[in-house]
């Protein structure tokens, strides 16, 4: 993580006082479970608590035992001893490292998700809104970046909002993957650890039970995660590259804001980049980069190693951090795009009406022309005007092959039919109710 691209809600959860916090509870709420069961006296159990709950944990404290003793949990355990007293020595019986390891993780990712699910709906609140706003403004479609038919720039945002809305529910599908507990000792065999003590973390911790954790959480749900999580940054480039492509100066049908003051160029001032977009399409690069090495993780050794703990240590905060960064900065570009529905008309007739060929090729063979001839005679004339030769209409209505009287090839131009099915394609993304809203 840098600071560049982390908003301290999402730092938080990754902050070494937050993990040490989580390991203590996890640890504490074991405590009570093995003390209901007689395994360590009901009044240790009561003093962790006491003296632990609320505590600011020595992080330096903590390294500095970790540089000493070369393990993680064993210099928290120690710090914490240090913090609780005789007592201490209760805590972690029959557990091993992986189960305050892994469980702390899943915490910690649940959390993170949350706060994902959070900004995917900020992005969604901006993109309905705007959806709504140009719902008929007309503009180009494209295909290959080339003008195809007419759309609307609604339309376009619709789309993007529907991706938004099965990105929300992939993140919501991740955090049910991954909020597993395991509370079963070395190997998972629960020697010398009841199941019931894990039953109960997972309980207090929000957390399902992990069924065979083998000494760690399987890493399969982990690299499920991750693939969720880039494929959410492959919609926000998609989305992004979108905005990038609209604001090029020969096209300028969107743009990101330009806030008082800012300045495109070191060199030109003239300049009007689309930074944020373009921060967009790295960031999203930067989440997909945890896909490969989180897969790599899941063939361990046996029942555990340790090699995918040096990846994790760097992907999770990284991946969940970059993408909340990225979905806030998401909607806010979306909030303020700036919308330019003049530029999209001139766009729109850019080609002298070229983009009505598909509707004069099936009227041709209505007409009783084949589709041979009918794509022969319409490409014929559309070629003339790709060369600036003239007008596509009037090349169509001089031409003897085109058996369509002059009023019925002007009524083929005619850009309303393009849009008769909008309110149909947005009662399927937002649902009748908030058409009819929109249409009152």
């Amino acid at each position: 993580m840098i600071p560049r691209y982390t908003r301290p809600e999402a730092a938080e959860i990754w902050a070494p006082q937050t993990r040490f916090t989580i390991m203590f509870e996890i640890e504490a709420h074991a405590a009570d479970a093995m003390a209901e069961l007689g395994v360590i006296p009901k009044e240790a159990a009561k003093v962790i608590w006491e003296k632990g709950r609320g505590a600011i944990f020595d992080v330096d404290r903590i390294d500095a035992i970790e540089r000493e003793v070369k393990h993680d949990v064993i210099a928290f355990l120690t710090h914490v001893t240090e913090l609780v007293g005789p007592e201490a020595r209760f805590l972690h019986q029959g557990m091993t490292s992986s189960d305050v390891n892994d469980t702390a993780l899943a915490v910690q990712l649940s959390r993170a998700t949350d706060l994902l699910i959070e900004d995917v709906d900020l992005v969604l609140a901006a993109l309905k809104r705007r959806a709504f706003e140009h719902r008929m403004t007309p503009c180009v479609g494209r295909s290959h970046g080339i003008h195809a038919e007419p759309t609307t720039f609604g339309l376009k945002l619709a789309g993007h909002y529907a991706e938004c809305q099965r990105a929300k529910e992939r993140l919501a599908m991740a955090k049910f993957e991954i909020a597993t507990c395991a509370i079963s000792g070395a190997v998972g065999t629960f020697a010398n650890v009841a199941p019931q003590v894990e039953a109960y973390v997972a309980e207090k911790m929000g957390l399902a039970v992990e069924p065979v954790s083998t000494q760690v959480i399987p890493r399969d749900r982990h690299a499920a995660y991750f693939a969720a999580l880039a494929v959410v940054a492959s919609s926000i480039e998609r989305l992004a590259v979108e905005i990038r492509h609209l604001q090029r100066t020969e096209v300028l049908e969107a743009e990101e804001p330009f806030d008082p003051g800012q300045k495109g160029s070191s060199a030109m001032p003239h300049k009007r980049n689309p930074i944020l977009t373009e921060n967009l399409t790295g960031l999203a690069r930067l989440v997909r980069s945890a896909v490969v090495p989180a897969m790599e993780n899941v063939a361990l050794w046996h029942e555990r190693d340790i090699s995918h703990s040096s990846v994790e240590r760097a992907i999770c905060p990284d991946a969940t951090v970059h993408l909340d960064f990225a979905l806030r900065r998401l909607a806010g570009v979306i909030e303020r795009l700036v919308v330019y529905p003049e530029n999209m008309a001139r766009n729109l007739d850019r080609l002298g009406g070229l983009v009505h060929s598909q509707r004069v090729l099936l009227a041709l063979t209505q007409k009783g022309l084949s589709r041979e001839a009918s794509y022969a005679a319409v490409q014929r004339n559309a070629m003339k005007v790709w060369r600036g030769e003239g007008n596509f209409l009037d090349f169509l209505k001089a031409d003897p092959e085109v058996t369509l009287s002059d009023a019925e090839l002007s009524e083929l131009f005619y850009l309303g039919y393009h849009f008769k099915n909008v309110d149909v394609i947005f009662e399927r993304v937002f649902g009748k109710d908030a058409v009819a809203q929109a249409a009152a």
